[in-house]
């Protein structure tokens, strides 16, 4: 059996998916609280950036993979408006239950998918954008899921990819110091779950930096891919165009 990263612990690739959707099942409902306090709110200007970065018209159709909660799949119904078509996934049942009733509560009325990404349900060319938020550097092949994305999406369609990447130098210590120091404790506070923002800290540690994920995105399909550092780039938005 293959094996892969659960955070700094090495593990197979079984185990790993299994460790990853227990760390979900535990956070899913206080996930946008502890959003708020790990980022001070700021989450919410890096996917209110993402929106207005992503462009959507009226009918236009989308695919959000790991969508979670649901703030982008929300944000993206408005743009497509009612003859476009926001598609909100996740491979976490508890994550897409607790997004789903979100939705639902606030109006909106998208469909919800319990999805994989490295093996999308989807024909081919069948998206004008593909999101993916705080969830790649979860999946145990990124290749395949980003090849994936490329695949779904129709001939100039666009993926964007918003995900915690590497701080600026100067920085990093501090950031290090948060991180592993209170980060866990505000998960243990708001959570009860210290593990959990532990292994965020480490995945985050493990995932490619903003030059390696923009190659990997030229790989797996993607002709034109511009990156956008926030945060001195805690957090990097990948924008790809589908050759």
């Amino acid at each position: 059996m293959s094996q892969t990263h659960f955070g700094f612990e090495t593990v197979d690739e079984q185990v790993k998916a299994r460790k990853v959707r227990g760390v979900f099942d535990s956070v899913a409902s206080k996930y946008d609280l502890m959003n708020d306090a790990m980022s001070g709110g700021l989450h919410r200007a890096w996917k209110a950036y993402t929106v207005a970065v992503a462009n959507l018209q009226g009918g236009e159709r989308v695919l959000d993979i790991a969508a979670g909660t649901g703030d982008l799949t929300k944000a993206f119904a408005k743009r497509v408006g009612p003859t476009g078509l926001v598609l909100h996934s996740d491979i976490n049942e508890a994550m897409l239950r607790t997004g789903r009733d979100r939705l639902l509560d606030e109006g909106v009325l998208t469909p919800s998918l319990l999805a994989d990404a490295e093996k999308l349900p989807f024909a081919s060319q069948s998206f004008d954008l593909v999101s993916v938020a705080f969830g790649l550097r979860n999946m145990t092949h990124k290749d395949l899921a980003l090849a994936e994305m490329a695949r779904v999406l129709k001939p100039g369609g666009r993926l964007l990819v918003l995900e915690f990447s590497q701080i600026a130098e100067p920085l990093r210590k501090a950031y290090d110091w948060y991180s592993f120091k209170v980060l866990p404790k505000l998960g243990q506070w708001l959570a009860g779950d210290a593990d959990s923002y532990k292994y965020l800290a480490e995945s985050i540690r493990m995932h490619p930096d903003q030059a390696t994920l923009k190659a990997m995105m030229k790989a797996a399909g993607f002709g034109h891919v511009d990156v956008h550092n926030m945060a001195a780039g805690a957090v990097a938005l990948h924008v790809g165009i589908r050759c």
